[in-house]
């Protein structure tokens, strides 16, 4: 295939192959920065694309009027170009709010919305504070039990938190969140899975969330999911079955994976910059500055998949020709030099342009349940050191097992010792 853009004169003349195992990716993000703001990269099956680096274009990228989530603007995925097997072709063929356009977006973005404004997230803080107490006896037992004091952050906090959350929201019974998980993390998050392993399981995700709606469908209740299954009954042009079933996935997906690894990665900071976490304790810093900082620093998604030039698009130089898939750099942008400043890699609670990361996007499609993420972020943050003020990590940050994915960015396990402070 040929390459897709016209780079400007410093850019490498071979475009970056993205590695689908991932890894920590701010050292390449550094490199690739350093050649411009916008990246020419193969993804995973040998398909050009591109990849938007700089805080400033990334921004601009996000909200231009010509960049479109449709897949219906990639012309290779229809021509025959690319196999229907193509791990990434769930990303463009799923329908729902993230990859509808203008006035379709407008009408699904609003049928969900009203869950997530801010006084309905509010209205959930005591439901998180319960859950998050809950979550901690279980770190505290599964500790307890371990023959060397640790125990799995993830699995007994980062996780369940924001599952148990989304899945009440949506009506989804204790029963199938697990298995929501695992699909979930298959078809999305880990980018490395076999093509064969990921068209089974986005069937087996798909079949799992209509058998949801069906529930739903038959015994309503006060959830979104029953809302929106109203919503399309009452008025049969509103929501098709697609529609509702990519939605659900939507939700269910976006609604636990990037809180899951914000919290992860908020603890992993703050056990590694001991000095910040006493800014908190000091009352120097809140807990809203760690959630924002981490998103800057350190953003639970790195390279998002795709949105479309719907004519040739020129950002910071470079010419994007119409159609291709573009992704979006989060991590990349958080830790651009050229808006951050040049100490851009360090982890600071007190910086005053950590709150204009970009991590749960811009524009149109900014996310709708940033809201929700924030609330549980800081409620499980400030109740984790509260109980367990000496909180450290069990493995040294650099030996502890990354994500298989260049689209999350996080770690597979935390490993902690959940110790409480001796009495004074």
């Amino acid at each position: 295939m040929s390459s897709p853009l016209s780079p400007a004169p410093s850019a490498p003349d071979t475009p970056h192959v993205i590695d689908p195992a991932g890894g920590c990716p701010h050292a390449l993000n550094a490199r690739l920065r350093a050649q411009g703001a916008v990246a020419e990269v193969v993804l995973p099956g040998g398909v050009p694309g591109a990849v938007v680096l700089g805080h400033e274009a990334l921004k601009e990228f996000l909200a231009h009027p010509d960049a479109a989530k449709g897949g219906r603007h990639f012309p290779a995925l229809h021509d025959g170009t690319i196999p229907p097997d193509w791990p990434l072709r769930v990303f463009a063929d799923a329908q729902g709010m993230h990859t509808a356009d203008e006035a379709d977006h407008r009408r699904l973005r609003a049928l969900v919305g009203k869950a997530f404004t801010a006084r309905q997230v509010e209205r959930l803080r005591p439901r998180v504070e319960e859950l998050t107490a809950g979550l901690l006896d279980d770190l505290e037992r599964a500790a307890a039990a371990s023959p060397d004091g640790t125990a799995d952050l993830r699995t007994h906090l980062a996780l369940p938190l924001p599952m148990s959350v989304i899945c009440e929201l949506l009506g989804v019974d204790p029963e199938h969140r697990g298995r929501l998980h695992h699909l979930s993390n298959t078809v999305i998050v880990s980018t490395d899975t076999a093509p064969a392993e990921v068209m089974a399981a986005v069937r087996e995700l798909v079949e799992l969330i209509a058998a949801i709606a069906a529930a739903r469908r038959a015994d309503p209740g006060e959830d979104l999911t029953s809302a929106l299954i109203a919503a399309r009954e009452g008025d049969g042009d509103r929501l098709s079955e697609a529609e509702l079933t990519g939605t659900m996935r939507l939700m269910l997906v976006a609604g636990h994976e990037t809180t899951l690894n914000l919290i992860s990665n908020a603890v992993r900071a703050l056990c590694t910059h001991r000095d910040q976490l006493a800014l908190v304790r000091e009352g120097k810093a809140t807990w809203s500055d760690v959630v924002d900082e981490t998103l800057r620093w350190d953003g639970p998604i790195s390279w998002f998949p795709f949105r479309y030039p719907t004519r040739d698009l020129t950002l910071d130089g470079t010419v994007i020709p119409r159609g291709t898939p573009v992704l979006a750099g989060y991590t990349a942008a958080g830790r651009d030099e050229a808006f951050h400043g040049p100490d851009a890699d360090r982890f600071d609670l007190t910086r005053p342009t950590a709150a204009r990361s970009l991590s749960f996007g811009h524009g149109a499609h900014y996310c709708v349940g940033a809201p929700l993420a924030r609330l549980e972020a800081t409620i499980a943050l400030e109740r984790l050191f509260a109980r367990f003020p000496d909180l450290d990590l069990a493995l040294p940050e650099g030996e502890l097992p990354r994500q298989r994915s260049f689209i999350g960015n996080s770690v597979e396990a935390l490993p902690v010792r959940p110790t409480r402070a001796a009495p004074a």
